[in-house]
C-alpha cells in the first residue's frame, strides 16, 4: 500500500461561514472518512502567510494510507453524485484548490497533538527535481528535526490535473506552537549553500502558508462510534 494526501484549500461566501463548517464536519468527512483507506482528516485555518501567493481561509487534508481507495466504487460514487448540499456548496466557494499527492517521506507519528502547520508548496521543474529532492530529504528535513517544537515532516509529489496553482510538491510540518518558526535553529536550517543555489531558481519562490487545527477526524475514531 501507498499513502497519500488530498489537499483542498476554499473560503465560503460571507455569511455562509457557518452552513459550510456544518457541511464539512457533518457531511463531508464523515462520508470519505468511513471508506477504507483513508485514516484522518484536519481542517485548518489560515493564521499567517511567509510568502507566495495568497490562500483560502480554511484547508482540509485528507491523509489517505493506501491511495488506492481514490478507486473505490465507494469513493468514485461520491464524485460522480455528491449530493445537492456539496454541489451547492462547492459551486459558491472562492480561492478552490484540490491536489491528489503520493507521500514520498515522512519523520513518523509523533505522540502529541501539533498546534501549527506550516504548508509548504512548489512548483519544481522536471530537471531540477532530483536535486531539489536531495536537499530536502538529505539536509533540509535532518536540520528541521532539530528545532525544538518541530514535530514531523511529512513530503508530497503533486499528480498531475490538480485544481490551483501549478504545485508539483507539497511539504507539511507539524509543529508544537507557531514559536518554533522563529527559532534560530529553524534559522540555521534556512542557511546551507545547498538551499541558497536553489533559492536563486526562479521556481523556489513558492507558497507558505501558516495554518491552526481546528477539526480532526480518525477513521478508528469512525468505525468505534458505528461499531
Amino acid at each position: 500500500m501507498s499513502g497519500g494526501l488530498l489537499f483542498s484549500q476554499m473560503q465560503p461566501p460571507a455569511g455562509a461561514e457557518a452552513d459550510f463548517h456544518d457541511w464539512y464536519e457533518s457531511e463531508h468527512i464523515p462520508a470519505r472518512i468511513a471508506i477504507p483507506g483513508f485514516a484522518e482528516a484536519v481542517r485548518y485555518e489560515l493564521t499567517g502567510s511567509e510568502g507566495g501567493p495568497d490562500a483560502a481561509r480554511w484547508l482540509a487534508c485528507y491523509f489517505l494510507d493506501d491511495m488506492a481507495a481514490l478507486e473505490t466504487p465507494e469513493y468514485v460514487a461520491l464524485k460522480r453524485d455528491p449530493g445537492e448540499r456539496t454541489a451547492r456548496m462547492l459551486g459558491s466557494v472562492e480561492g478552490f484548490t484540490r491536489y491528489i499527492a503520493d507521500e514520498i517521506s515522512d519523520t513518523g507519528a509523533v505522540d502529541e497533538t501539533p498546534q501549527t502547520l506550516l504548508a509548504i508548496a512548489f512548483a519544481v521543474p522536471d530537471e531540477d527535481v532530483a536535486e531539489f529532492d536531495g536537499w530536502y530529504e538529505e539536509e533540509h528535513v535532518p536540520l528541521l528535526m532539530r528545532v525544538p517544537g518541530w514535530l514531523r515532516v511529512r513530503r508530497y509529489r503533486v499528480r498531475p490535473g490538480s485544481d490551483g496553482p501549478p504545485w508539483t510538491h507539497l511539504a507539511l510540518h507539524d509543529l508544537r506552537g507557531p514559536e518554533a518558526l522563529s527559532a534560530p535553529e529553524r534559522a540555521a536550517a534556512r542557511d546551507t549553500p545547498r538551499r541558497d543555489a536553489l533559492a536563486q531558481r526562479d521556481w523556489f519562490s513558492s507558497g507558505r502558508w501558516v495554518y491552526r487545527p481546528i477539526h480532526r477526524a480518525t477513521a478508528s475514531a469512525t468505525a468505534s462510534a458505528t461499531a
